[in-house]
């Protein structure tokens, strides 16, 4: 997995965390076919190499995160070539989503349309101070289908959903935060660091156990109260068979720091 900045996509990698860079800053980082392929294709590669164990996803510079879809791409395509996109754009999100790792959105800039989209299926969401977030669709005609109708009110609820969808109003990361929509909100030069922290206090604990937490949330949304706390019945008497259970719950008998492998 090498670096590459002449590609619209730049990935790094960073011991076991690998960096995935939205790469065209010219046009606010803004998500076209070529693009959603190289996401698709990388996520691929990350899902199946055990080294890898979280996800950062950013933008190149200091402007934007992804200002969305490409609008002039849009204008001039057919209805069928602006289905296929979203459909590719909604596939990508939901590999992010079902990674079965920690993946998260640092939104360094303008979060907008397809770019939020994309950074509210990852797991969590660091912004900076000066960050603008907002599904402005509305405003060119347009509808947020790549996930946003489906994803934002599951994080906010459905009234600021209803109003953020329907005025098309760009809020700021702080408002961001008091919604929900972003977990943190911190000063441009301390993004990465932010996000590398959270990411490492996750990978602390048992990998099966984040990832099966991650699925009992995830998948348990969809559901009604008893049958989400079902699933997160069955997930605990299923991660009691891992290996990392035994040493989880030994440790902590023996007050010692656990060792875990991700068995």
């Amino acid at each position: 997995m090498k670096k590459d900045s002449d590609s619209v996509l730049s990935v790094s990698r960073q011991n076991n965390i690998v960096h995935l860079v939205l790469n065209r800053p010219s046009v606010l980082n803004a998500l076209n076919s070529a693009l959603l392929d190289l996401l698709k294709d990388e996520l691929v590669s990350i899902k199946q190499n055990r080294a890898i164990q979280a996800v950062i996803i950013t933008g190149m510079g200091e402007q934007a995160f992804s200002a969305g879809a490409d609008i002039e791409y849009l204008s001039n395509a057919s209805p069928l070539q602006v289905r296929e996109l979203a459909k590719k754009a909604i596939s990508v999100n939901s590999q992010i989503e079902n990674l079965g790792k920690p993946v998260i959105a640092l939104i360094n800039g303008f979060a907008l349309g397809g770019g939020l989209e994309l950074a509210e299926s990852c797991m969590l969401r660091i912004a900076v101070s000066t960050a603008k977030l907002g599904h402005p669709e509305v405003k060119i005609g347009a509808v947020a289908g790549w996930g946003g109708t489906t994803r934002l009110p599951r994080l906010i609820g459905k009234s600021r959903a209803t109003e953020m969808l329907l005025t098309g109003k760009i809020i700021t990361a702080n408002e961001a935060m008091q919604m929900g929509l972003v977990n943190r909100v911190v000063e441009p030069e301390d993004l990465q660091s932010e996000g590398e922290k959270i990411l490492n206090e996750i990978l602390s604990n048992a990998p099966v156990a984040v990832q099966f937490s991650w699925e009992a949330l995830h998948r348990g949304l969809n559901l009604s109260i008893e049958e989400s706390a079902k699933l997160g019945v069955d997930y605990f008497g299923l991660i009691a068979s891992t290996k990392d259970f035994k040493e989880g719950t030994k440790s902590f008998i023996k007050k010692q720091k656990p060792k875990y492998k991700g068995e």
